[in-house]
């Protein structure tokens, strides 16, 4: 999917074993200090902080999502954690992190539109 390798964003997957099996480009460059292409292979846990690990083994478990807003150097992120599935079996985690406006519109699409 070359597409996903330059989204304006970090796409992050790893294992049922939270093992990293994938980085698009963007995550690759961002998360260079930390090792970029070489996280491939590694742990999640490895790569986290005691709160962090114990949400991924929450999202492992409970095949729940994780979504959440972050600020950090100035810009907001959207962050969506997912775990991944084929079928009923747990597969990995999926995750994005995407850079959002600090204000954005909301449109409530329940609303009949006048």
């Amino acid at each position: 999917m070359k597409w996903i390798d330059n989204l304006d964003g970090n796409v992050i997957v790893s294992d049922a074993n939270g093992i990293i099996i994938y980085m698009n480009e963007t995550a690759i460059r961002n998360y260079e200090k930390d090792g970029g292409a070489a996280l491939i292979g590694r742990n999640l846990m490895d790569c986290h902080g005691e709160a962090s690990r114990h949400k991924i083994l929450e999202i492992m478990t409970t095949h729940q999502k994780n979504v959440y807003t972050i600020e950090k150097r100035g810009r907001k992120k959207l962050i969506y954690q997912s775990p991944w599935m084929e079928g009923a079996e747990f597969k990995g985690i999926v995750e994005l992190s995407l850079e959002i406006p600090f204000e954005m519109p909301h449109y409530d699409r329940n609303k009949k539109e006048v």
